[in-house]
């Protein structure tokens, strides 16, 4: 069965590889995109694409996976066609990147309920504590094929 994501083209023109992982974030958010500009370095496998919840393509793509964005206050991992949001996401990132970033995975024995109050407390205020911009992040020449347009 193809990938979800696979009628989906990257600001490259290329077609998403279906073994790529793709996180969803909130374009506008200075801390989400921060979120993007931190991960991208510390990918040198290119393990992740990226889509802001605002482009309508990545719309359609969360209506194959059932879920709306009324609000866009979780980031979301599509991995291996599975969906996950707000805190075990940011950790199944985390474990993809590696290195020292593993050492933060093991949390992800707490109970989802205390692991998402914490995310949840900095999702409602990022805003307020980090800014937003007026449009969508638009990625480094270098990272068009890392982005689903």
């Amino acid at each position: 069965m193809a990938s979800p994501a696979a009628p989906y083209r990257c600001s490259n023109g290329k077609s998403p590889v279906a073994e790529k992982s793709l996180i969803l974030f909130d374009g506008v958010c200075n801390l989400c995109n921060g979120f993007v500009t931190f991960i991208i370095p510390r990918d040198p496998k290119n393990h992740f694409q990226f889509g802001s919840l605002q482009s309508p393509k990545v719309i359609e793509l969360l209506s194959v996976h059932h879920y709306t964005t009324t609000e866009l206050s979780t980031v979301i991992l599509i991995e291996e066609g599975k969906l996950y949001t707000r805190s075990t996401a940011a950790l199944r990132i985390a474990r993809k990147l590696g290195g020292i970033w593993l050492l933060v995975y093991p949390f992800i024995l707490l109970p989802s309920f205390l692991r998402d109050g914490l995310y949840d407390m900095v999702a409602r205020n990022r805003y307020r504590l980090f800014g937003r911009k007026d449009t969508c992040m638009i990625p480094r020449p270098e990272w068009s094929g890392r982005f689903v347009d």
